[in-house]
């Protein structure tokens, strides 16, 4: 293809480059779009006929950067970079910030307007996705791929049966081949609602231990949810789900008192009992992860009775013993 029928894609590719990174010398530019310096300074003089503020730096090498302007200049988003914003607006537009919701739906409906038609299916079914509870941005646990992220995103929208390699807790992988309904997103934690027709029952999969996902091209019949919805059904499995360890706490606050001091989803299961207690459940592999959300509780200085499984009680003990301040 020759030059001249190429610069319209160039100077695309140009244009996401620039705004990728905050300064680019002249030779690197031309490295990855596969031409000479002298074609990288006539595209981005073209660039700055069209209005785009890409401005020289000086120096030994020289380079170019895309300045602020008066106008939001368009933005160019490679197929990972889309899904990813999609993935950020859907979870702004679940709220936490007043008057982020509107203009999140906002923004998600004019990407999806603009998107290639092969990006569109995806990206607006990781729109649809469910998001429980508020994530502060600090979430250090395990990164989920957005590729698998918006496979399982568009199955569950299309009704398309799913196959993909299942790591379970204990590190054993299954094959597993499943009628994906529902995406969850709980505090930065992506999960799959599936029925597995193998099991005859509804399962819940975290998605950063699913792999080699695919699509079979077969659709099944939408069944009706075990629960009011997805965010329901997840908050019952991990109230039942049965760990290594366990703590049973009796706490004298109302349980809505309780729910209401955690920042993100309360795990487990807070039953009331009557108008002034509450009795917390929870189960888990680690015993670390028990002692945060008993330590949280007995901090909002309410009486309370415990009872905890031996490697848990001995967790608490060990945190409670090195929390103890000694007056001088």
């Amino acid at each position: 293809m020759s030059a001249r029928k190429d610069l319209p894609g160039r100077l695309l590719r140009l244009l996401a480059l620039l705004q990728s990174r905050r300064e680019w010398s002249g030779s690197e530019l031309a490295e990855r779009l596969g031409v000479t310096d002298r074609t990288v300074r006539r595209d981005v003089e073209r660039l700055r006929s069209l209005d785009y503020p890409v401005t020289g730096t000086t120096g030994t090498a020289g380079g170019y950067r895309l300045a602020s302007g008066k106008n939001v200049p368009p933005l160019v988003l490679d197929d990972d970079e889309a899904v990813a914003v999609a993935i950020g607006l859907a979870g702004a537009a679940a709220g936490g910030v007043a008057g982020l919701e509107d203009s999140s739906m906002s923004a998600l409906a004019k990407l999806e307007r603009v998107l290639p038609a092969r990006l569109r299916p995806a990206v607006a079914a990781v729109g649809a996705a469910e998001v429980v509870g508020r994530f502060d941005g600090r979430f250090d646990g395990p990164q989920v791929d957005a590729g698998v992220l918006a496979v399982l995103a568009a199955c569950c929208r299309d009704l398309e049966i799913v196959a993909f390699g299942y790591k379970n807790r204990r590190g054993s992988v299954t094959q597993r081949r499943v009628e994906p309904t529902r995406l969850v997103s709980v505090a930065g934690q992506w999960y799959l609602l599936a029925f597995d027709p193998e099991r005859d029952d509804w399962r819940t999969f975290r998605v950063d231990r699913i792999s080699d996902v695919a699509p079979t091209r077969h659709h099944f019949a939408a069944r009706e949810l075990p629960a009011a919805d997805a965010a329901s059904y997840l908050a019952e499995s991990f109230a039942g789900a049965e760990y290594r360890h366990t703590v049973r706490m009796v706490v004298q606050l109302p349980a809505d008192v309780v729910r209401r001091s955690f920042f993100r989803v309360l795990p487990g299961s807070l039953t009331p009992l009557g108008e002034d207690a509450c009795e917390f459940r929870l189960s888990a592999d680690s015993p670390a992860l028990l002692v945060q959300f008993v330590a949280a509780i007995v901090a909002l200085g309410a009486d309370y009775t415990l009872e905890a499984s031996p490697a848990a009680a001995e967790a608490l003990q060990s945190v409670g013993k090195r929390l103890m301040v000694v007056e001088a």
